[in-house]
């Protein structure tokens, strides 16, 4: 994993804004159309490399396909893998249950409806193993050749996928999330096989809370989420260590978030993930504050963090001294050299769905770049 004794290194969390005909051909897919397989995976190579190339030069040091092939970060698996069918709607967010009318008025935040949310009705195991693949051909191509930047790919955990598609057939969940964990085992070893540094998203750790594991109690839900975090450590057994970086976060949505379990409460669990960075919400209104949490927890002394200093869910550009600030603050946490600028979550979360424009998620990826030079300007004089 790409470090720096010289000057915070920048990253982000993953999806960014595809482009037009990126999601014209996803959708195509999704919705079960005819689809000329070779057209598809010439456009998602040509997105690829446009999405890189574009990172590369705002001076992102650790860079993504933006997800760009993958219809969302945790569903893409149902094309992957064998056992998923049909569709569901899922409960209401508990933070959006008291206002239906907000709702209506800015659109509903459980997900775009073109994007399918089927159940697990049978055995999961490996069915296609060609996206993956194309993934990381697509990625690995797009990297300068020089080496100076550093590329990862996302990868759902097994507790994100068990909340977002749902167990109908094995009989309970912890059989659930340990058939998931072998089964996404050989893509995190994949990821990393090709020297490509592997970032799990884990909302199931934070956000289920009050999205799909919302029925749980706090203690039965940090219970889980813990049963989770053991599930992926076994996954990631073969994984080293410094190749891993997990995301947390509690939702890519505009909403009152009120209902959002608190970091300390989960930070024990977190931590026990087999990661050598965390990512983590640190720029929105309702998480900013919890630097304190981080800065008062017992934390692994090689362990990187990665604010989010950039929030994902408004189209506000950050001042540069903002961002500036934010990492500054990390820094007297854990030191200079372990802190790295990073955005709350992705810009891209479902394809052709979300209210930043793809300008503006620019701007702002721009705006950490600068943030974190007046940072390191200051904090390596």
């Amino acid at each position: 994993m790409k470090t720096s004794t010289q000057r915070i290194l920048t990253t982000h969390v993953g999806s960014l804004p595809r482009p037009d005909d990126v999601v014209e051909q996803l959708l195509k897919k999704e919705r079960g159309d005819a689809l000329d397989r070779a057209a598809f995976d010439r456009v998602m190579t040509a997105g690829v490399a446009a999405v890189v190339a574009r990172q590369v030069a705002l001076g992102i040091d650790v860079v993504s396909d933006g997800e760009t092939a993958k219809i969302s970060y945790s569903t893409y698996i149902k094309d992957r893998y064998t056992g998923f069918d049909g569709d569901h709607t899922p409960k209401p967010h508990l933070d959006l249950r008291e206002h239906p009318e907000f709702v209506k008025r800015m659109g509903a935040f459980t997900g775009p409806r073109h994007a399918r949310r089927p159940c697990c009705r049978g055995a999961v195991t490996l069915r296609d193993r060609a996206p993956l693949e194309h993934d990381i051909a697509n990625l690995k191509a797009a990297l300068p050749a020089d080496g100076r930047v550093e590329g990862f790919l996302n990868a759902a955990s097994p507790g994100v996928v068990s909340a977002f598609l749902p167990n109908q057939h094995y009989p309970t969940h912890e059989a659930y999330i340990e058939v998931l964990a072998e089964a996404l085992r050989e893509e995190y070893e994949a990821i990393t096989g090709a020297g490509l540094v592997l970032q799990i998203d884990c909302p199931d750790l934070a956000m289920a809370r009050h999205t799909g594991f919302q029925d749980l109690t706090e203690a039965e839900f940090v219970k889980r989420a813990a049963f989770h975090v053991e599930a992926l450590n076994h996954a990631l057994e073969r994984v080293p260590r410094d190749l891993v970086r997990i995301h947390v976060c509690w939702g890519n949505y505009e909403g009152p978030h009120d209902h959002d379990i608190p970091v300390e409460r989960i930070l024990p669990v977190v931590l026990k993930a087999k990661a050598r960075a965390i990512l983590f919400e640190g720029a929105n209104p309702r998480h900013e504050h919890e630097w304190k949490s981080w800065r008062d927890a017992k934390l692994p002394d090689d362990l990187i963090l990665v604010p989010g200093v950039i929030d994902s869910c408004s189209n506000y550009v950050e001042h540069p001294e903002l961002v500036a600030q934010r990492l500054e603050r990390y820094a007297q946490i854990v030191g200079r050299e372990r802190v790295m600028a990073g955005s709350d979550c992705g810009f891209g979360t479902f394809a052709g769905y979300g209210k930043i424009d793809a300008g503006i998620a620019y701007k702002k990826l721009a705006a950490l770049c600068e943030g974190a030079r007046i940072a390191s300007q200051r904090l390596w004089p």
